[in-house]
């Protein structure tokens, strides 16, 4: 195997992701929610029909089989729900990386704006490209699934991320799904949360108003962890649907905070509406005491972080060896090689004490000067 992808697949391995017990929480059970994080990373969650979850690490191709796939001259065609966030910015690249090890030329890039009826036209109009592969996120599952059986039986083979079009079959109608083990991401987040408010407060969520499985999963484990805490009460669950997902947190934890003036911490789904909930913190001069944990690792929140600002962890996806797997696994297709169904990169956690550490763990690269000198 050549040494870049050898190197790739190892950045997707398994990782010690906590570093230590943070210094912010003096609580008596910090060590029990350091282990318990750990076990989370080690144990990923089954996928959306049970699927045994199958490490990315554990992917594998050989010499002789990445030259195989080089003379296929073959076409990829990359098919975004959006492409605006960090996390996608990420993803994308490890997909690049992969193929352009591979030889497999990139046709097209589309960003549905999280609007599944322009996520249909653009994979209509990759379809006249005719690719050999189609790597996706689906914007929602029901209204995009006539079309991706559409290209499945035009002979396109289909790498799905976070989840799949609706009533779709592994091995049939898509190669593999590839997720983080979102429900493990939302348990890191809901025991950070914990640990950072000592066991005890009134705490307010924001999940994502929608059916995507991955983000689902996130408050699903949030709740679950949560719960083991009796003394951290939810005291306001509101979801947001988008596609301005900043904007929409901001007024939502805007009217949190004023519902509940005790508020003593807020969850969000993923950074950019956590970046929305900063924005209301601020502007309400809310305590430097209020506790907000998320899932995901973008620069805006990651700066807060390092700031020692409300952001005090996440439970964060790996989405630059996310996207590496799915290119791999697309290797897989154009070979004919038997691909698992459900491919899961572990949930790593992330609080300022291992944030420089965690940045390239999650995102593929060195984390940038603005973050480095936010530490200062």
């Amino acid at each position: 195997m050549p040494l870049t992808t050898r190197k790739s697949l190892q950045m997707i391995a398994l990782a010690t992701a906590l570093g230590g017990s943070a210094a912010y929480a003096p609580s008596a059970f910090a060590v029990d929610i350091d282990k318990q994080i750990k076990d989370i990373e080690s144990h990923p969650a089954s996928g959306p029909n049970g699927e045994k979850a199958t490490l990315a690490s554990d992917l594998k191709l050989s010499a002789e089989e990445i030259e195989k796939i080089k003379a296929k001259h073959a076409k990829a065609a990359i098919v975004m729900h959006y492409t605006a966030s960090d996390w996608a910015k990420a993803q994308m690249a490890g997909q690049k990386k992969a193929l352009e090890e591979l030889g497999v030329e990139i046709v097209a890039t589309t960003d549905a704006g999280y609007r599944a009826e322009q996520q249909v036209s653009d994979i209509e109009s990759v379809m006249a490209l005719k690719p050999d592969v189609m790597i996706t996120v689906p914007a929602e599952q029901s209204a995009t699934a006539a079309a991706y059986k559409k290209a499945a039986a035009a002979g396109i083979k289909i790498i799905f991320l976070d989840q799949t079009g609706a009533g779709m079959k592994a091995g049939k109608d898509y190669v593999s799904l590839v997720s983080s083990d979102n429900r493990g991401m939302g348990k890191v987040a809901a025991l950070l949360m914990a640990k950072a408010l000592d066991g005890k407060g009134e705490i307010g969520l924001i999940p994502h108003a929608s059916d995507l499985f991955a983000t689902k999963e996130r408050v699903v484990g949030f709740k679950e962890a949560i719960k083991d805490y009796p003394d951290i009460k939810v005291v306001q669950e509101t979801g947001v649907g988008g596609p301005d997902f900043s904007s929409e947190s901001e007024r939502v934890a805007s009217a949190m905070l004023t519902a509940h003036p005790n508020l003593n911490g807020i969850w969000a789904v993923w950074d950019v509406p956590t970046e929305g909930v900063l924005s209301a913190a601020r502007a309400a001069g809310a305590s430097k005491n209020l506790v907000i944990t998320t899932c995901d690792l973008g620069v805006n929140i990651s700066i807060d972080m390092a700031k020692k600002g409300y952001v005090k962890g996440t439970g964060s996806q790996r989405p630059y060896g996310a996207g590496y797997a799915e290119g791999i696994l697309a290797g897989y297709a154009l070979l004919g090689k038997d691909a698992p169904p459900y491919v899961v990169l572990p949930a790593l956690a992330v609080t300022r004490d291992n944030l420089i550490e965690a940045w390239p763990q999650s995102n593929g690269d060195q984390a940038p000067t603005i973050l480095t000198d936010a530490m200062n």
